[in-house]
């Protein structure tokens, strides 16, 4: 549960007023976020709203070019602008992150258990047989068939499911405390995505490990994820349990966002989509960066930018109209 200043007790990592800039151009304005050891937070929101962007910021795996400002904190050690070998510690030790796409993420000429092997070596200070008989036992963990012999395979060999696989094998391997999983599901069938999702909840709940769950799919985020933050435009725009986000938006977005899925029981129904597209980062509207597609939108929405403010126990919103929780408007049905 969040307390009305929107920090959990205790956290692991807290970011506090992150913000990053490409060429003078922000992106993210002003990033506040705490993750509890334990918890599966769902980062949620269109594509490049800065989902991806906070955490790539908060490792400090962006390129040069960009400018990062704010603080990053996990327990006492301060991350923005840290020395190479903290963060050299800290990533791929304390914090893992599976990246979307593990056919780009793998190197495709060195064999799957040397990769593996390379980070038990680095973060679990292992070498020789014992290193090859971890990455076995982390390749059963994560579900990879016949283990031993997959060690030695290159990576086009394996299917996009078990490379995914591999991904999350090569991120638990110096047993993070907390791990990213950025669209961890992109591109898989949804048997495998299912399977996927059932493996990272199952290893967070053996070993107390945080998650934060990068999706622009609601229904993955409702399934796996605690708490859930909407993003829109480089800000959190609305955050609560998932249960409550999902049962009663409050920011007109996310209502919207909940609105253009289809029902999976009952009658079908004509899809209600968010009319208009993110704006650009570097034209971004007076005030509320959802008014021009906002229905609700008045006079007071231009007048200043709204700030993530407390509506309820547990519950933040960036909206003057949030107030008072609504229903998801109801969906014309589609007659066959």
């Amino acid at each position: 549960m969040l307390d009305r200043f929107g920090s959990v007790a205790d956290p692991l990592v807290e970011i506090n007023g992150l913000t990053v800039a490409f060429d003078g151009v922000k992106v993210l304005h002003g990033i506040d976020l705490s993750v509890a050891r334990g918890e599966a937070v769902g980062l949620v929101g269109e594509s490049g709203c800065g989902k991806s962007v906070t955490w790539l910021a908060a490792l400090g795996l962006l390129p040069k070019k960009a400018s990062v400002s704010g603080n990053v904190r996990l327990g006492s050690t301060e991350l923005i602008d840290a020395e190479p070998d903290v963060l050299d510690t800290v990533r791929g030790g304390r914090i893992a992150m599976i990246f979307q796409d593990p056919a780009s993420a793998l190197n495709p000429v060195l064999r799957l258990g040397k990769q593996v092997g390379e980070a038990l070596a680095l973060h679990g200070g292992l070498s020789g047989a014992a290193i090859r008989a971890e990455a076995r036992r982390l390749f059963d963990l994560v579900g990879i068939p016949d283990a031993a012999r997959r060690l030695d395979a290159f990576p086009h060999e394996l299917s996009g499911g078990q490379n995914q696989r591999v991904m999350i094998a090569m991120a638990l391997a110096g047993k993070p405390d907390l791990l990213v999983a950025d669209e961890p599901t992109t591109a898989l069938d949804a048997t495998i995505q299912a399977q996927i999702l059932e493996l990272l909840t199952k290893i967070r709940r053996e070993t107390d490990m945080a998650l934060v769950l990068i999706s622009h799919d609601l229904g993955v985020i409702s399934q796996t994820c605690d708490r859930v933050c909407v993003m829109y435009a480089g800000r959190i725009i609305e955050t609560a349990e998932a249960q409550s986000l999902f049962d009663e938006p409050l920011h007109p977005y996310t209502q919207g966002l909940i609105a253009a899925l289809p029902p999976l029981e009952g009658v079908r129904r004509r899809l209600d989509p968010i009319e208009g597209n993110v704006p650009e980062p570097w034209n971004l509207p007076p005030g509320c960066a959802f008014a021009p597609r906002c229905p609700r939108r008045g006079e007071a929405c231009d007048a200043g930018v709204p700030p993530l403010a407390w509506k309820a126990p547990g519950r933040f919103a960036a909206c003057i109209k949030a107030l008072q929780a609504e229903p998801v408007r109801p969906r014309e049905p589609v007659y066959a």
